[in-house]
C-alpha cells in the first residue's frame, strides 16, 4: 500500500515541475554580437507567451579605433541593461571559418558584451548558430532569411526585423525562452 502511495506523490510532483515553465516571466536581452554592427532584441516571456519589448543595433564606425568602438558597444549594452533589467543575457557563440583578424576583432566585442553583464551581475547564456538555427526554425541549416520569418511569426510581428543583426539577437533570445522552458520541464 506505500508503495502505490509514494508513486502517487511522485507523480504528482512531476505534473507539478512539468507545469511550472507556464509560471515562468522574465526578460531577456538577446545580443548578436560585432564590431561594426551589434544587434540586440529584448524579449519578454511570460508563461507560453513571447513579446518583444525592444530591438535595435548598436553601430560603430570603422573610422573609430577599436577602443573607442568596444568601449561604445560596452556603454550601450550597459545603457540598455538598465534600461529593460534584464533577467538573462542571451549572447551568440562566435563561429569564423574564413578571417581569423574579424574573428579576433568580433571575439572582443563579445568580451564587452559578456562584461557588461557580468558587471551588472546578470548570468550569461551563450548559444551557438546551430542551436538558435534550430530553436527558431528547426532546421539547423537554416539561412538568415527563415530565421528572420520565423522570428517575425514567433514574436508576431508585422515585419522582419533589420538589419539581419536585430532579427538574429531576437532569435538568442528566443533561444533562450525555449532553452529555460525546456529546462523548467
Amino acid at each position: 500500500m506505500s508503495d502505490f502511495k509514494n508513486s502517487i506523490h511522485k507523480s504528482e510532483i512531476s505534473n507539478r515541475k512539468s507545469s511550472l515553465w507556464y509560471y515562468i516571466a522574465m526578460v531577456i536581452l538577446g545580443i548578436d554580437p560585432g564590431i561594426g554592427r551589434c544587434g540586440w532584441g529584448v524579449v519578454e516571456v511570460q508563461g507560453s507567451k513571447l513579446k518583444v519589448k525592444s530591438f535595435g543595433c548598436i553601430e560603430t564606425p570603422p573610422s573609430m579605433e577599436v577602443s573607442q568602438r568596444l568601449a561604445a558597444i560596452h556603454r550601450n549594452i550597459l545603457s540598455l541593461i538598465k534600461k529593460y533589467s534584464p533577467d538573462a543575457l542571451a549572447v551568440e557563440e562566435l563561429f569564423f571559418n574564413t578571417n581569423a583578424k574579424t574573428a579576433f576583432v568580433v571575439g572582443q566585442a563579445r568580451g564587452v558584451v559578456l562584461l557588461a553583464g557580468a558587471e551588472s551581475k546578470i548570468k550569461n547564456y551563450i548559444y551557438t548558430p546551430l542551436q538558435v538555427k534550430i530553436a527558431v526554425t528547426g532546421y539547423g541549416r537554416a539561412e538568415k532569411e527563415q530565421v528572420g520569418k520565423m522570428i517575425k511569426t514567433i514574436l508576431n510581428l508585422k515585419t522582419v526585423p533589420k538589419p539581419d543583426d536585430t532579427a538574429d539577437a531576437l532569435a538568442i533570445a528566443v533561444t533562450h525562452a525555449f532553452s529555460y522552458r525546456s529546462a523548467a520541464r
